[in-house]
């Protein structure tokens, strides 16, 4: 239980006993918790950037990457590999921006609208991480049928015995099954982080909301 609703028991229970807080300081507590609760979204989503990219590197000498590296796919990876960490720079610069105006905001109904927008930012944050996994596994998954060696003779293996379509089918399955798990892990971190994270905020705004009435 947060200080706020601490303070709000307490009064509940003997009015007299503990001093009434006016409205300016209730609207700072507020502002202070919502302020709290931006920078930590900045900084994990900073974090999580950082263990991603530090994973990337770790794996550069696997056998995978190496398959990669094979199919001479640069033209493909590259631009892709940009465009995610131009979009994720953005989400970054939004989350510092929505830190830093929180933290300077002097109006009840201003500090209603930001908390709204950093939620509507967090859950454009998730959304893309997502959509870019899928996008990814298709790519690599075209690639891999194109390009892979390995593949590409079991495929012919597999049309000599007049199996193509179990082949392609039992392909695809295996990576949508690995795909859905590595989005199910994905959506329990982002419910356990960003979510109890995004239900304070809601809090908060449910508050600023009886403050207005």
């Amino acid at each position: 239980m947060d200080e706020l609703e601490l303070l709000k028991k307490d009064w509940n229970k003997d009015a007299n006993k503990y001093p009434k807080l006016t409205y300016n300081e209730i609207y700072k507590m507020i502002l202070k918790k919502s302020s709290s609760i931006v920078k930590w979204i900045f900084i994990i989503s900073v974090l999580e950037f950082i263990f991603w990219t530090a994973l990337s590197l770790s794996l550069k000498d696997s056998e995978s990457m190496k398959r990669f590296e094979q199919y001479n796919a640069e033209a493909i990876f590259i631009p892709l590999m940009v465009i995610g960490y131009i979009v994720l720079a953005y989400f970054f610069y939004l989350f510092f921006k929505n830190y830093k105006t929180i933290s300077a905001t002097d109006s009840t109904k201003v500090l209603m609208e930001n908390i709204l927008k950093t939620r509507k930012t967090v859950k454009y944050y998730v959304a893309f991480n997502l959509v870019y996994l899928v996008a990814s596994t298709v790519v690599v998954l075209f690639l891999e049928l194109d390009r892979d060696q390995l593949v590409i003779n079991k495929a012919q293996l597999a049309a000599a015995d007049g199996e193509i379509l179990k082949f392609y089918a039992v392909f695809i399955i295996a990576t949508v099954l690995v795909l859905a798990a590595a989005i199910g892990i994905l959506l329990l971190f982002y419910w356990l982080i960003y979510g109890i994270l995004l239900k304070r905020l809601n809090q908060n705004y449910k508050e600023l909301k009886k403050l207005e009435v």
